[in-house]
């Protein structure tokens, strides 16, 4: 399970205690943030209990804390501020297996973008634009501690990173097998564009990491990401 993915379960967990649930779907329809005593009146609970929910709640990030006078009175006198929720601008979207639509539709809008503005073939916009994503990927592992990921040979650094995103990666001496496709019904349904998306995509992520010994390929086996990672030679 990526990181990613985990955090989702964690965030979607928070949700399945009902009074918990309750509260977050309460504060996130109101059009203001609310206060605890807010809250409490409103799902008919202790007090207490809507403390510990609510931040708990914070804790997951799915709701966001402002300090606010509910008076409007200001200076002297005014009273301490209150401490209000609001729904957070974070988004939940649990698939088993992982799916990554998010990141297909970021690469698809640039290269859409970019065939419109520049006349370049759908095709090849896509696959410059999933090569340069794979490559802010692979840079964005770069705060791994240089000591760990030089005990690590090419295969596993490689596996390591495209794990984070859902590749589900089985590493033997001379591959990566990906055992799961990221983009599962894009590509059933656009078998040719998402493909070469991923290839280039994942080819951006090898060279983003220079490791310049592998190689990505298309190699589609029933059940399997049509990409599989080899050692060159």
């Amino acid at each position: 399970m990526s990181d990613e993915l985990a955090e989702q379960v964690a965030g979607v967990g928070a949700l399945v205690e009902p009074a918990r649930r309750a509260l977050y779907l309460y504060v996130a329809g109101q059009p203001e943030a609310v206060s605890r005593e807010q809250a409490a009146s409103a799902v008919e609970l202790p007090l207490h209990s809507v403390k510990f929910h609510l931040d708990r709640l914070v804790g997951e990030d799915l709701l966001e804390v402002e300090y606010r006078r509910l008076s409007g009175r200001t200076g002297p006198g005014a009273g301490r501020p209150s401490k209000l929720y609001r729904r957070s601008s974070r988004q939940l979207a649990v698939s088993l297996p992982e799916r990554r639509y998010d990141l297909a539709g970021d690469v698809l809008a640039a290269a859409i973008d970019r065939s419109m503005r520049d006349g370049v073939p759908v095709a090849e916009a896509v696959r410059a634009a999933a090569d340069t994503r794979g490559r802010r990927i692979a840079a964005s592992s770069s705060g791994e501690p240089a000591d760990a990921a030089g005990r690590l040979g090419d295969l596993e650094r490689a596996a390591r990173l495209l794990a984070r995103h859902g590749y589900e990666p089985r590493t033997s001496d001379r591959d990566i097998c990906l055992a799961n496709c990221p983009f599962d019904r894009l590509a059933a349904e656009h078998t040719e564009l998402v493909c070469g998306m991923n290839l280039a995509l994942i080819g951006g992520v090898l060279d983003g990491l220079d490791l310049g010994g592998l190689a990505a390929e298309l190699d589609p086996q029933p059940g399997l990401c049509c990409v599989r990672v080899r050692v060159r030679g």
